[in-house]
């Protein structure tokens, strides 16, 4: 079994999370969940660092594991923290439409628009065709409500 080294520590990659470019803000490759814990503590112990790439992490962790409620407050605070990144839109309009919650997921498609034209982006970088197609299907939906 294969086991990566984070903070010193052997972990086991059991679980998944996508780890977040913090200059772009787009997800570059998926790591271990246990790394929610370790962004958890990043931020609990840097008070005044920029907070939005590793609250975007820890959202599309718990979205790409379908724990919709747990997503939907990181995505809202990484948008917060800069407004100008489009990736936690599109993870936070996603989520909505999985959830039902249509009307949401337009209105944060339609500030998602004000930002880029690209709504729908190549999500090649989610490696597991599972992960791509939930992120992907949420944001069609999302897309066509919003007109």
């Amino acid at each position: 079994m294969r086991r990566l080294l984070i903070d010193g520590q052997l972990v086991d990659p059991g679980r998944h999370f996508p780890s977040i470019n913090p200059a772009t803000g787009s997800l570059i490759e998926e790591a271990p969940d246990a790394t929610i814990e370790h962004a958890e503590t990043a931020l609990r112990l840097s008070p005044r660092a920029r907070v939005g790439s590793p609250l975007l992490a820890i959202g599309a962790a718990h979205f790409l594991n379908r724990r919709f409620n747990d997503a939907v407050p990181k995505p809202l605070l990484a948008i917060q923290a800069d407004p100008s990144l489009p990736e936690p839109y599109r993870f936070l309009a996603s989520c909505y439409a999985h959830m039902g919650r249509l009307d949401d997921a337009r209105d944060i498609i339609a500030r998602l628009r004000s930002i880029t034209p690209s709504v729908i982006p190549n999500a090649s970088y989610l490696r597991k065709p599972q992960h791509r197609e939930l992120f992907l299907s949420g944001l069609r939906l999302a897309a066509v409500e919003a007109g």
